[in-house]
C-alpha cells in the first residue's frame, strides 16, 4: 500500500469513528507516488514547482512544522492566525495547509467557494481534537439537557478541534477561542450563560477558569465522554459553573513539575515558558504561560544571556533556540517530543502536492460539508466579534 493510501485509510477510520459522511467532507484525492525522503533532489524540484505555481497558491506552514517545510512556507503562525490568512488571500486558487486536518478545515470555511484547501498527508490529525467527536458531544449535551442545564449552558471550543465540533458550538450559541483568547471567550460566555462547556481540552479551560477567571478548582468538573452523564452526578453538574471536556494535547500534557524542578536546580537563572494546553500544575509552576506566538515573542525581545526553559513543541523550541544563539534555550522535558501527527507533513508530501498542481491534478483536498462549514463560521465570527 502506498504512502497516500495508508494516509486516507487512517483519516477515513477516524472520520467513521465520528460519525462523519465522508463524500460530503473530502475532495477526491489523486493517485500518486511520493518522492523517496532521500532524493538529493528535493529541494530543487520544491522550489521549481513552488516558482512555476507562483500567486495561484499560498503555501501556510504551522509554527510546529519542520524546517525543511518551513522553509517554504509563504506565511508561518498558529492555527488561526493560518486560516485568517488564507481568507485574506483571496486571490490565491490553492491552500496547501502544513499543518493538521482541523487547521485545513477552518481555512476552508473562512475561505470562498473558489479556493481549494489542500493538506499534504490526510493522515496529519490531532490527537487532542479526534478526542470530542460529534456522537459524543451530542450525546453530552442530550444528558445535559436531561439534567436541565443545557439552556444556560454556553459551550466554548478550542481552535483544535473538528468541525463537526465547531459546527455544534455555533448552532449552540458557543464560541470559539484560541490559547490567547481563551480569558475574553469565556468571560463573554459568562454573559450569555451560568455555565460553560469547554471542549475539548481540559488544561486550556481549567488553567483559564482558575488562573485568569478566578474561579476555584470545585468550579470546574471533568466530563469524561466514555461514561454515563460524564462520570458526574447530577448534583456535581449543577453545581459546575466549567464543565471540562476530557481531552488534552499528546505534546503539552507530558511536562510535569518534575521536570520544572530539576530544570530549575541545572540552571539556577532560567525562566520558565510553557503553554497553557500544558497540565495545572505545570502551569502554576512556570513563570510565563502563553500562546504559541506569545512564547515566540518572549524569547524574541528576552535580553541576551537570558535562558528559557520551554514546555512546548520540540520543533518551535529548537526552531527559537537556532534564532536566538545569544539565549540559552532548553526543552522542559529530557525526552524529545515531536507533535508524530504535525511531523506527518514533510518535503516530500509537499513536492508532491505542488507537482500534482503544476501537472493539472488537484490532490487531497479538504472540503467541510456546506451545513457544518455554515455553523462552524457562525462560531469563529461570534470570536472574531469579541
Amino acid at each position: 500500500m502506498s504512502t497516500t493510501a495508508r494516509s486516507t485509510s487512517l483519516t477515513n477510520l477516524l472520520l467513521l469513528g465520528q460519525g462523519q459522511d465522508l463524500s460530503s467532507e473530502r475532495g477526491v484525492s489523486c493517485t500518486g507516488e511520493l518522492p523517496e525522503a532521500s532524493d538529493p533532489t528535493l529541494v530543487s524540484r520544491a522550489r521549481i514547482a513552488r516558482a512555476a505555481l507562483g500567486d495561484r497558491a499560498l503555501v501556510l506552514g504551522h509554527h510546529y512544522q519542520r524546517d525543511e517545510v518551513i522553509e517554504f512556507a509563504d506565511i508561518t503562525g498558529d492555527s488561526f492566525k493560518l486560516a485568517q490568512a488564507a481568507a485574506e488571500k483571496s486571490t490565491a486558487e490553492y491552500i496547501i495547509f502544513c499543518g493538521v486536518h482541523f487547521m485545513a478545515e477552518s481555512a476552508d470555511v473562512l475561505t470562498t467557494d473558489n479556493q481549494k484547501v489542500i493538506l499534504p498527508d490526510l493522515a496529519a490529525g490531532c490527537s487532542m481534537a479526534d478526542m470530542a467527536t460529534a456522537n459524543q458531544v451530542n450525546q453530552c449535551w442530550k444528558e445535559l439537557t436531561e439534567v436541565g442545564v443545557a439552556a444556560k449552558t454556553i459551550p466554548v471550543t478550542y481552535m483544535n478541534s473538528s468541525a463537526a465540533i465547531k459546527s455544534f458550538t455555533g448552532e449552540h450559541g458557543g464560541t470559539i477561542c484560541t490559547s490567547s483568547n481563551a480569558e475574553k471567550s469565556m468571560k463573554w460566555a459568562f454573559t450569555q450563560g451560568e455555565k460553560i462547556l469547554f471542549l475539548p481540552d481540559q488544561h486550556l479551560g481549567r488553567n483559564t477558569a482558575v488562573l485568569s477567571l478566578g474561579l476555584s478548582l470545585a468550579d470546574c468538573v471533568l466530563w469524561n465522554p466514555w461514561k454515563p452523564m460524564g462520570g458526574l452526578t447530577a448534583e456535581e453538574i449543577r453545581g459546575a459553573k466549567v464543565i471540562l471536556w476530557r481531552g488534552h494535547c499528546s505534546v503539552h500534557g507530558r511536562f510535569t513539575v518534575e521536570a520544572v524542578d530539576e530544570v530549575r536546580k541545572r540552571i539556577p537563572h532560567v525562566k520558565v515558558l510553557v503553554h497553557p494546553e500544558c497540565q495545572h500544575e505545570v502551569v502554576a509552576a512556570a513563570d510565563i504561560v502563553g500562546s504559541t506566538e506569545k512564547i515566540i515573542q518572549t524569547v524574541e525581545n528576552s535580553p541576551a544571556g537570558s535562558a528559557w526553559a520551554i514546555g512546548t513543541e520540540l520543533n518551535l523550541v529548537s526552531r527559537l533556540a537556532k534564532n536566538n544563539p545569544d539565549k540559552e534555550i532548553v526543552f522542559l522535558d529530557k525526552t524529545v517530543c515531536y507533535c508524530s501527527t504535525m511531523n506527518r507533513i514533510d518535503l516530500p508530501h509537499l513536492v508532491w502536492v505542488m507537482e500534482s498542481l503544476v501537472d493539472g491534478h488537484l490532490v487531497n483536498q479538504i472540503k467541510v460539508a456546506p451545513e457544518v462549514a455554515r455553523y462552524s463560521k457562525l462560531a469563529l465570527e461570534r470570536m472574531l466579534a469579541l
